[in-house]
Parts: C-alpha cells; structure tokens; sequence
C-alpha cells in the first residue's frame, strides 16, 4: 500500500516536473516571438521605401488637366505622396483625390487645426478663440501676424468645431491620413531667424504671446491644481501650469487620433524640429501624442543653423518616439537651400539618421532643377 502510495507521488512529481517544463518551453517560445515581434514592429520604419512628399495648397480654379500635369511632373520626379490644403474643404479634396490618385501619388488632407485664420464659423463666436496672459483675445489682438487666430483647445464648443473638420476630411474616400498642422499654441518663442522681422528680442517669455488664459482654461486647471495661474509670481517655471497647456494640444490630438481611427485612416502632423524643442517653442510634446507619423519642419534656415543640422534634429525626434514606433519624416523648406546639391546632402543626412522620409516644403518651389536632384537622389538611393 505504503509501495502504491508512493509510485503515485512518484508519478504525480513527474507529470508536474513534465507540465512545469512545458510551460517554462512555452513562456520562452512565447516572451522570444513577443521580443520578436517588437524588434519586427520597431524595425518596420527602417525597411520602409525611402518616401518623398511636398506640401501644397489646392486652387479650386485650377482645371483637372493643370493639375494631372502637375502631379504627374511630382511622380516622375520621385514624388511618393502630396499634403493637400484645400482650407478644410471636404468636396476640394474629393476633387483632386482621384487626380492625384491617377497619376500614383498618395494623398494626405492638410488642415490648419488650432490656428483657423478666416474660419467663418469661429468668427461667429468671439469667446472660442485664445486669450493671452495679456487678457487679450486672438479674435481682435492677433500675435505677430493678421492670420494667427488661435483657438482655445479647452472649450468644449472650438474643440467640437476642430474635431467635427477633422471627421469631415476623414471620410473623403482615398486619403492616407488627416494631417494636421498648427498642432499646438501659438509661438511663445519665434525661430531665432525670424526675431529682426518683428524687431523683436525673446529671452523670456512675454506676456503677449503666452496663451491660454481664458476663463474656461483657468477654470479647468483651478479644479485639477487648486490655484490660477494669475496669481503665479513667474508662470514660465510652473510646470504644472505648462503641462496642463501640453495636455490640452495632446487631448485634442488623442482625440483626433480616434476619429481618423474609425475611417480607417492615418493621422500624421506637421510639427516643431524634436519634442524638447517643439515643447519650449510652442508648447507642443508630439512624442507623447497617439499618432502614426510625423513631419517635423526642420526648417535649418529659420534657427540660423547649417545643413547639418537636419541630421541632428532628425535623430533628436527619431529617438524620442523610438518606442512609440512614430515614423519621421523630415521636413525640409526649399527657399533655405543654396543649391541643389546641399538639398541632396539634406535628403541623405535625414535618411542616415532615421527618417522614413523626406518632405518639401513647397510643392511651387520645386523647379526643374530641384526636382532633377530629388529625381537623381531617389534613384540612388533604391
């Protein structure tokens, strides 16, 4: 009895051995295809085709036939893919969708999202639009220049105007993405280049360009922090005060992100050169946003930097959103290119460090020569 007794514990200890060593097999097997699988995701971007894109913004006058020229001349010269301002006109976009689609570019719905200069419908409702430490409201004290009309990201009623424009471009058939652009508050800082056109010096930040500190967002963030901002001896060293403005871009962002989401499409934005960047110029974190890609302006000439600099900005981004697997792509603007070649040089220095791809910023500023080394570049890099 005692024997039986025991060759059953015997058994009983080797099916339990047997079934520990199954499930460690499994769990390895599983934890290598899982370690697999996240090296295969975060590897996806780097064996993407290299991609080129311009930015342009649509003419309801041009024919069909202007712009199937147009955009052919984009395709045969290595152009993958258009982002298209039609000023957040859905049946714009459904016009040129099939022509650009014919001609083998992919398409992109370009909207101007928290900046709405000549939004009829915002110009309806005065208390919709941002207000400055200032107390002054972007509905009749515009920052810098006539079309910067920001609105508040925090009122419920601008918030479901942006959104529902944003759901609008979505549904257009054809599309890639909703792309959105002034993602973010207006400029606390201006691009160092920039600053002798204003005659302006920004070692601080000054009252007239900080924004939102309308009645709806001091209210929001007195119920989350107990305190106003108001009352803050120096705002600029409030980081709860920051990060709730960081938040309010995110939300909106986060938001879009569903909407695009349910029409089967991509959200992508243009933004600021790398996160820390982006943060301190405008209050924009786009590494801690849901989204599929972006296209950082890196914008050399506007910070008085040199070609170079594309490189290091791009790799800034490339590995703040690493773990995100964000695809970048670096934007470039032409007008700051002093040939063609150091164009060239750009397109390879974004490549080298990491960017999916590279976008032009503007399609009307490609001329033939421009368009000839992207064509040669392309090709090189097949």
């Amino acid at each position: 009895m005692e024997n039986l007794k025991l060759n059953r514990l015997i058994m009983k200890f080797k099916y339990a051995l047997l079934f520990t060593t199954i499930l460690s097999v499994v769990a390895c097997n599983t934890k290598g295809k899982n370690k697999s699988s996240s090296e295969n995701t975060q590897s996806e971007i780097g064996t993407q085709a290299f991609e080129f894109s311009t930015w342009i913004t649509s003419d309801k006058e041009k024919s069909t036939d202007l712009y199937a020229a147009e955009f052919k001349k984009y395709k045969d010269h290595g152009i993958d893919e258009i982002l298209i301002n039609t000023l957040t006109d859905p049946n714009e976009l459904e016009r040129l969708v099939p022509i650009a689609k014919a001609a083998g570019l992919n398409v992109h719905a370009w909207i101007m999202t928290m900046n709405r200069p000549g939004d009829s419908v915002a110009l309806k409702h005065p208390e919709w639009y941002a207000v400055s430490k200032e107390q002054k409201s972007c509905y009749d004290t515009r920052p810098y220049v006539d079309y910067y009309q920001w609105l508040c990201p925090n009122r419920e009623e601008s918030r479901n105007h942006i959104l529902g424009l944003i759901a609008g471009l979505a549904q257009v058939e054809g599309i890639e993405s909703v792309h959105l652009d002034y993602i973010r508050f207006s400029d606390i800082f201006l691009p160092i280049a920039l600053l002798p056109k204003y005659d302006l010096v920004q070692d601080t930040e000054l009252s007239e360009f900080d924004f939102c500190y309308c009645e709806v967002c001091i209210s929001k963030f007195e119920d989350i922090h107990h305190k106003s901002p108001l009352d803050s001896s120096n705002t600029s060293i409030d980081m709860e005060w920051k990060n709730f403005r960081l938040n309010s871009v995110k939300n909106i962002v986060d938001d879009a992100y569903k909407l695009t989401k349910a029409n089967n499409k991509k959200l992508t934005a243009a933004v600021f050169p790398y996160p820390e960047m982006a943060g301190h110029m405008v209050r924009q974190r786009w590494d801690k946003w849901n989204i599929d890609e972006v296209y950082p302006m890196i914008y050399h000439g506007f910070y008085n930097e040199e070609v170079d600099w594309i490189g290091y900005a791009t790799k800034q981004g490339v590995n703040d959103v690493k773990s995100k697997n964000i695809a970048i792509n670096t934007g470039v603007y032409i007008p700051d290119f002093k040939s063609p070649q150091e164009l060239k040089k750009a397109i390879l220095i974004a490549k080298e460090n990491g960017a999916k791809g590279v976008s032009f910023y503007e399609g009307q500023t490609l001329t033939d020569e421009y368009l000839k080394i992207i064509k040669q570049t392309k090709a090189g890099l097949r």
